[in-house]
Protein backbone atom coordinates (compact mmCIF):
# COMPACT_ATOMS: atom_id res chain seq x y z
CA UNK A 1 0.00 0.00 0.00
CA UNK A 2 1.13 3.17 -1.15
CA UNK A 3 1.72 5.44 1.59
CA UNK A 4 0.57 9.52 1.87
CA UNK A 5 4.00 11.60 1.08
CA UNK A 6 4.98 13.13 4.09
CA UNK A 7 2.87 11.22 6.46
CA UNK A 8 6.05 10.92 8.85
CA UNK A 9 6.69 14.70 8.49
CA UNK A 10 2.94 15.54 9.48
CA UNK A 11 3.24 12.79 12.63
CA UNK A 12 6.65 14.29 13.55
CA UNK A 13 5.10 17.64 13.58
CA UNK A 14 1.75 16.89 15.61
CA UNK A 15 3.81 14.99 18.08
CA UNK A 16 6.71 17.67 18.67
CA UNK A 17 3.50 20.15 18.97
CA UNK A 18 1.62 18.42 21.34
CA UNK A 19 4.42 17.65 23.35
CA UNK A 20 5.03 21.58 23.12
CA UNK A 21 1.21 22.33 24.54
CA UNK A 22 1.57 19.54 26.94
CA UNK A 23 4.15 21.04 28.44
CA UNK A 24 2.84 24.34 28.44
CA UNK A 25 -0.40 23.51 30.13
CA UNK A 26 1.18 21.60 32.69
CA UNK A 27 3.78 25.22 33.50
CA UNK A 28 0.48 27.16 33.68
CA UNK A 29 -0.87 24.73 36.14
CA UNK A 30 2.14 24.71 38.17
CA UNK A 31 1.93 28.30 37.96
CA UNK A 32 -1.91 28.66 38.95
CA UNK A 33 -1.36 26.56 41.54
CA UNK A 34 1.45 28.07 42.99
CA UNK A 35 -0.38 31.50 42.92
CA UNK A 36 -3.87 30.55 44.19
CA UNK A 37 -1.70 29.74 48.07
CA UNK A 38 -1.01 32.89 48.44
CA UNK A 39 -4.56 34.69 46.67
CA UNK A 40 -7.55 34.79 49.52
CA UNK A 41 -10.76 33.18 48.76
CA UNK A 42 -12.97 36.65 49.98
CA UNK A 43 -14.53 39.95 48.67
CA UNK A 44 -11.24 42.57 50.47
CA UNK A 45 -8.14 40.32 48.93
CA UNK A 46 -5.32 40.48 50.72
CA UNK A 47 -4.30 43.23 52.93
CA UNK A 48 -7.71 44.84 51.71
CA UNK A 49 -5.32 46.11 48.37
CA UNK A 50 -4.74 42.96 46.10
CA UNK A 51 -7.09 40.74 43.91
CA UNK A 52 -8.78 38.17 45.33
CA UNK A 53 -9.22 34.30 43.86
CA UNK A 54 -12.28 35.57 41.45
CA UNK A 55 -10.70 38.59 40.09
CA UNK A 56 -7.13 36.64 39.45
CA UNK A 57 -8.87 33.52 37.59
CA UNK A 58 -10.57 35.95 35.00
CA UNK A 59 -7.45 38.10 35.05
CA UNK A 60 -5.39 35.02 34.19
CA UNK A 61 -7.40 33.23 32.39
CA UNK A 62 -7.56 35.05 29.24
CA UNK A 63 -4.15 35.55 28.84
CA UNK A 64 -3.11 31.64 29.51
CA UNK A 65 -6.07 30.66 26.60
CA UNK A 66 -3.78 32.95 24.20
CA UNK A 67 -0.36 31.90 25.37
CA UNK A 68 -1.08 28.36 25.13
CA UNK A 69 -3.26 29.03 21.20
CA UNK A 70 0.60 30.55 20.82
CA UNK A 71 2.43 27.42 21.86
CA UNK A 72 0.45 24.99 19.56
CA UNK A 73 1.16 27.86 16.54
CA UNK A 74 4.76 27.85 17.53
CA UNK A 75 4.64 23.95 17.62
CA UNK A 76 3.08 23.36 14.51
CA UNK A 77 5.36 25.77 12.39
CA UNK A 78 8.77 25.04 14.11
CA UNK A 79 7.66 21.11 14.33
CA UNK A 80 7.64 21.22 10.62
CA UNK A 81 10.26 22.84 10.04
CA UNK A 82 12.50 20.86 12.50
CA UNK A 83 10.81 17.50 10.89
CA UNK A 84 11.41 18.45 7.46
CA UNK A 85 15.13 19.48 8.20
CA UNK A 86 15.58 16.03 10.36
CA UNK A 87 14.12 13.89 7.72
CA UNK A 88 15.97 15.73 5.19
CA UNK A 89 19.07 12.86 4.88
CA UNK A 90 16.42 9.92 4.68
CA UNK A 91 15.05 11.83 1.93
CA UNK A 92 18.37 11.59 0.45
CA UNK A 93 18.61 7.76 0.84
CA UNK A 94 15.36 7.66 -0.58
CA UNK A 95 15.76 8.95 -3.44
CA UNK A 96 19.17 6.60 -4.13
CA UNK A 97 17.38 3.63 -3.13
CA UNK A 98 14.45 4.93 -6.38
CA UNK A 99 17.49 5.58 -8.35
CA UNK A 100 19.03 1.91 -7.38
CA UNK A 101 15.67 0.28 -7.91
CA UNK A 102 15.31 1.93 -11.71
CA UNK A 103 18.85 -0.06 -12.55
CA UNK A 104 21.09 2.97 -11.42
CA UNK A 105 23.65 1.58 -8.88
CA UNK A 106 26.51 4.24 -9.89
CA UNK A 107 24.80 6.70 -7.88
CA UNK A 108 26.06 7.21 -4.09
CA UNK A 109 24.68 9.57 -1.38
CA UNK A 110 28.00 10.54 -0.40
CA UNK A 111 26.19 12.34 3.03
CA UNK A 112 28.69 15.13 4.79
CA UNK A 113 28.49 16.33 8.38
CA UNK A 114 28.88 14.44 11.56
CA UNK A 115 28.68 11.12 12.41
CA UNK A 116 24.72 10.31 13.67
CA UNK A 117 22.40 7.21 12.50
CA UNK A 118 21.56 9.07 9.28
CA UNK A 119 25.34 9.28 8.61
CA UNK A 120 25.78 5.49 9.35
CA UNK A 121 22.98 4.16 7.45
CA UNK A 122 24.24 6.36 4.20
CA UNK A 123 27.14 5.03 4.48
CA UNK A 124 25.69 1.65 4.83
CA UNK A 125 23.65 2.16 2.09
CA UNK A 126 26.66 3.01 -0.37
CA UNK A 127 28.55 0.07 0.41
CA UNK A 128 25.60 -1.78 -0.24
CA UNK A 129 25.22 0.07 -3.62
CA UNK A 130 29.31 -0.29 -4.51
CA UNK A 131 29.22 -4.26 -3.79
CA UNK A 132 25.62 -4.37 -5.89
CA UNK A 133 27.04 -2.35 -8.20
CA UNK A 134 30.53 -5.07 -8.82
CA UNK A 135 28.66 -7.89 -8.13
CA UNK A 136 26.13 -7.11 -11.12
CA UNK A 137 29.33 -6.09 -13.90
CA UNK A 138 30.88 -9.28 -12.43
CA UNK A 139 28.04 -11.30 -13.46
CA UNK A 140 27.60 -9.25 -16.80
CA UNK A 141 31.13 -9.88 -17.56
CA UNK A 142 30.41 -13.50 -16.45
CA UNK A 143 27.74 -14.05 -18.56
CA UNK A 144 29.38 -12.56 -21.52
CA UNK A 145 32.27 -14.41 -20.85
CA UNK A 146 30.38 -17.94 -20.91
CA UNK A 147 28.33 -17.09 -23.88
CA UNK A 148 31.74 -16.35 -25.85
CA UNK A 149 33.07 -19.77 -24.49
CA UNK A 150 30.27 -22.24 -24.99
CA UNK A 151 29.87 -20.74 -28.42
CA UNK A 152 33.18 -21.70 -29.90
CA UNK A 153 33.13 -24.89 -29.72
CA UNK A 154 29.48 -25.18 -31.20
CA UNK A 155 30.90 -23.34 -34.21
CA UNK A 156 34.06 -25.25 -34.14
CA UNK A 157 31.86 -28.44 -34.67
CA UNK A 158 29.47 -26.76 -37.33
CA UNK A 159 32.32 -25.95 -39.30
CA UNK A 160 34.06 -29.12 -38.85
CA UNK A 161 30.36 -30.68 -40.08
CA UNK A 162 29.99 -28.29 -42.48
CA UNK A 163 33.06 -28.88 -44.26
CA UNK A 164 32.21 -32.91 -44.01
CA UNK A 165 29.32 -32.23 -46.24
CA UNK A 166 30.90 -30.44 -48.51
CA UNK A 167 33.96 -32.78 -48.86
CA UNK A 168 32.71 -36.73 -48.15
CA UNK A 169 35.76 -37.73 -49.32
CA UNK A 170 37.76 -36.31 -46.31
CA UNK A 171 39.08 -38.22 -43.84
CA UNK A 172 36.27 -39.46 -41.51
CA UNK A 173 38.69 -40.24 -38.51
CA UNK A 174 40.36 -37.17 -38.30
CA UNK A 175 36.71 -35.37 -38.30
CA UNK A 176 35.92 -37.97 -35.33
CA UNK A 177 38.60 -37.35 -33.41
CA UNK A 178 38.86 -33.29 -33.21
CA UNK A 179 34.79 -33.31 -32.85
CA UNK A 180 35.40 -35.83 -30.08
CA UNK A 181 38.19 -33.09 -28.78
CA UNK A 182 35.47 -29.74 -29.01
CA UNK A 183 33.28 -32.04 -27.37
CA UNK A 184 35.36 -32.77 -24.70
CA UNK A 185 35.78 -29.73 -23.86
CA UNK A 186 32.30 -28.01 -23.92
CA UNK A 187 31.36 -30.62 -21.44
CA UNK A 188 34.42 -29.94 -19.49
CA UNK A 189 33.40 -25.97 -19.59
CA UNK A 190 30.14 -27.05 -18.88
CA UNK A 191 30.78 -28.90 -15.54
CA UNK A 192 32.74 -26.52 -14.28
CA UNK A 193 30.39 -23.86 -14.63
CA UNK A 194 27.83 -26.00 -12.89
CA UNK A 195 30.73 -26.29 -10.51
CA UNK A 196 30.96 -23.00 -10.22
CA UNK A 197 27.16 -22.18 -9.71
CA UNK A 198 27.23 -24.89 -6.70
CA UNK A 199 29.92 -23.01 -5.31
CA UNK A 200 28.69 -19.58 -5.50
CA UNK A 201 24.85 -20.76 -3.87
CA UNK A 202 26.10 -22.82 -1.58
CA UNK A 203 24.00 -25.68 -1.89
CA UNK A 204 25.67 -28.91 -0.76
CA UNK A 205 26.08 -31.16 2.58
CA UNK A 206 28.50 -30.97 4.36
CA UNK A 207 30.80 -33.42 6.45
CA UNK A 208 33.86 -33.79 8.28
CA UNK A 209 36.41 -33.64 5.96
CA UNK A 210 40.66 -33.56 6.41
CA UNK A 211 42.64 -31.86 3.79
CA UNK A 212 45.81 -33.09 4.11
CA UNK A 213 43.72 -36.81 2.69
CA UNK A 214 42.54 -34.76 -0.27
CA UNK A 215 45.79 -33.68 -0.98
CA UNK A 216 47.41 -36.72 -1.07
CA UNK A 217 44.23 -38.24 -3.44
CA UNK A 218 45.01 -34.99 -5.55
CA UNK A 219 48.51 -35.22 -5.65
CA UNK A 220 47.66 -39.66 -6.56
CA UNK A 221 45.79 -38.68 -9.65
CA UNK A 222 47.55 -35.81 -10.92
CA UNK A 223 51.48 -37.83 -10.73
CA UNK A 224 50.62 -39.42 -14.76
CA UNK A 225 50.49 -35.40 -15.74
CA UNK A 226 53.30 -34.77 -13.27
CA UNK A 227 55.74 -37.31 -14.37
CA UNK A 228 54.77 -36.52 -17.91
CA UNK A 229 55.95 -32.54 -17.27
CA UNK A 230 58.98 -33.66 -15.26
CA UNK A 231 57.73 -32.08 -12.34
CA UNK A 232 58.18 -33.04 -8.67
CA UNK A 233 55.41 -33.53 -6.25
CA UNK A 234 55.95 -33.21 -2.72
CA UNK A 235 52.91 -33.35 -0.56
CA UNK A 236 53.60 -33.27 3.24
CA UNK A 237 51.21 -31.96 6.72
CA UNK A 238 49.63 -32.63 9.28
CA UNK A 239 45.72 -33.18 9.64
CA UNK A 240 43.64 -29.94 8.48
CA UNK A 241 40.22 -30.80 9.57
CA UNK A 242 37.42 -28.85 7.97
CA UNK A 243 33.61 -28.71 7.47
CA UNK A 244 32.20 -28.89 4.02
CA UNK A 245 31.36 -30.91 0.99
CA UNK A 246 34.05 -33.39 0.08
CA UNK A 247 33.79 -32.93 -3.56
CA UNK A 248 33.65 -29.41 -3.64
CA UNK A 249 36.77 -29.39 -1.48
CA UNK A 250 38.75 -32.31 -3.63
CA UNK A 251 38.27 -30.31 -6.67
CA UNK A 252 39.31 -27.23 -5.20
CA UNK A 253 43.09 -29.02 -4.14
CA UNK A 254 42.89 -30.77 -7.79
CA UNK A 255 42.34 -27.59 -9.28
CA UNK A 256 45.20 -26.01 -6.82
CA UNK A 257 47.48 -29.20 -8.17
CA UNK A 258 46.91 -29.32 -11.02
CA UNK A 259 47.48 -25.33 -12.09
CA UNK A 260 50.85 -25.51 -10.18
CA UNK A 261 51.99 -28.90 -12.15
CA UNK A 262 50.56 -26.73 -15.77
CA UNK A 263 51.71 -23.47 -15.25
CA UNK A 264 55.23 -24.59 -14.09
CA UNK A 265 58.71 -24.37 -16.17
CA UNK A 266 58.38 -25.18 -19.59
CA UNK A 267 61.80 -27.15 -19.68
CA UNK A 268 60.95 -29.44 -16.92
CA UNK A 269 62.56 -30.01 -13.68
CA UNK A 270 60.04 -28.07 -11.51
CA UNK A 271 58.52 -28.76 -8.25
CA UNK A 272 55.22 -28.75 -6.67
CA UNK A 273 55.21 -28.34 -3.00
CA UNK A 274 51.39 -29.12 -0.97
CA UNK A 275 51.70 -28.43 2.63
CA UNK A 276 48.55 -29.14 5.20
CA UNK A 277 48.03 -28.22 8.75
CA UNK A 278 46.42 -26.43 11.47
CA UNK A 279 46.79 -22.93 12.29
CA UNK A 280 44.84 -22.30 15.67
CA UNK A 281 41.39 -22.13 14.71
CA UNK A 282 42.06 -22.48 10.76
CA UNK A 283 42.86 -25.19 8.89
CA UNK A 284 45.40 -24.22 6.47
CA UNK A 285 46.50 -25.57 2.94
CA UNK A 286 49.51 -24.34 0.86
CA UNK A 287 49.96 -24.95 -2.68
CA UNK A 288 53.79 -23.41 -3.65
CA UNK A 289 55.19 -23.88 -7.66
CA UNK A 290 57.99 -23.30 -9.44
CA UNK A 291 57.54 -21.34 -12.39
CA UNK A 292 57.80 -18.33 -15.01
CA UNK A 293 58.01 -15.07 -12.60
CA UNK A 294 54.26 -13.56 -12.55
CA UNK A 295 53.63 -9.42 -12.69
CA UNK A 296 52.01 -7.92 -9.65
CA UNK A 297 49.00 -6.42 -11.44
CA UNK A 298 48.21 -9.82 -12.82
CA UNK A 299 47.98 -11.57 -9.42
CA UNK A 300 44.46 -10.46 -8.46
CA UNK A 301 42.76 -11.21 -11.46
CA UNK A 302 43.87 -14.48 -12.01
CA UNK A 303 40.96 -15.85 -9.69
CA UNK A 304 38.04 -14.00 -12.08
CA UNK A 305 36.22 -16.30 -13.91
CA UNK A 306 37.70 -17.10 -18.00
CA UNK A 307 40.61 -14.75 -16.95
CA UNK A 308 43.65 -15.89 -18.60
CA UNK A 309 46.89 -13.79 -17.99
CA UNK A 310 49.37 -13.70 -20.98
CA UNK A 311 51.90 -15.35 -18.75
CA UNK A 312 49.76 -18.43 -17.75
CA UNK A 313 47.96 -19.06 -21.30
CA UNK A 314 48.39 -22.74 -22.15
CA UNK A 315 47.96 -24.08 -25.96
CA UNK A 316 48.14 -27.82 -25.62
CA UNK A 317 45.73 -30.24 -24.31
CA UNK A 318 45.81 -28.56 -20.60
CA UNK A 319 44.62 -24.73 -21.95
CA UNK A 320 41.80 -25.09 -19.50
CA UNK A 321 38.80 -22.55 -20.00
CA UNK A 322 40.19 -20.34 -17.35
CA UNK A 323 37.66 -21.30 -14.29
CA UNK A 324 40.20 -23.26 -12.40
CA UNK A 325 41.26 -20.79 -9.95
CA UNK A 326 37.85 -18.93 -10.01
CA UNK A 327 36.46 -22.06 -8.76
CA UNK A 328 38.72 -22.21 -6.19
CA UNK A 329 37.93 -18.78 -4.88
CA UNK A 330 34.07 -20.03 -4.90
CA UNK A 331 34.39 -22.98 -3.07
CA UNK A 332 36.55 -21.19 -0.32
CA UNK A 333 34.23 -18.18 0.20
CA UNK A 334 31.47 -21.07 -0.08
CA UNK A 335 32.88 -22.33 2.93
CA UNK A 336 33.74 -18.96 4.94
CA UNK A 337 37.64 -19.29 4.11
CA UNK A 338 39.99 -17.40 2.80
CA UNK A 339 42.39 -17.78 -0.63
CA UNK A 340 45.89 -15.77 -0.98
CA UNK A 341 47.81 -15.37 -3.57
CA UNK A 342 51.29 -14.55 -3.98
CA UNK A 343 53.55 -14.20 -6.55
CA UNK A 344 57.01 -15.90 -5.76
CA UNK A 345 60.47 -13.85 -6.01
CA UNK A 346 61.75 -16.91 -7.74
CA UNK A 347 58.87 -17.49 -10.18
CA UNK A 348 56.14 -19.23 -9.60
CA UNK A 349 52.98 -18.94 -7.16
CA UNK A 350 52.45 -19.98 -3.59
CA UNK A 351 48.67 -20.10 -2.87
CA UNK A 352 47.06 -20.40 0.44
CA UNK A 353 43.42 -21.14 1.63
CA UNK A 354 42.58 -21.07 5.20
CA UNK A 355 38.50 -22.75 6.34
CA UNK A 356 37.67 -22.85 9.56
CA UNK A 357 38.95 -25.63 11.41
CA UNK A 358 37.09 -27.78 13.89
CA UNK A 359 38.64 -30.06 16.34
Amino acid sequence: MARRPGSARLKLTLSYAGFLLVAGALLLAVVWLYLLRYVPDNSRGLLGVSPNRYLLVHAFAPAAAVAMAGLLLFGLVGGWLLAGRMLAPLTRITDAARLAGSGALSHRIRMTGRRDEFRELSDAFDSMLEQLESHVAEQRRFAANASHELRTPLAISRTLLDVARKDPARDRQDLVERLHVVNTRAIGLTEALLLLSRGDGGTFTRERVDLSLLAEEAAETLLPLAEQRRVTLDVTGAAARADGSAELLLRMVTNLVQNAVVHNLPEGGGTVAVRTGADGGTSVLRVENTGPRLAPDLIPTLTEPFRRGTDRVRADEHAGVGLGLAIVHSVVRAHAGTLGLAARPAGGLLVTVRLPGVP
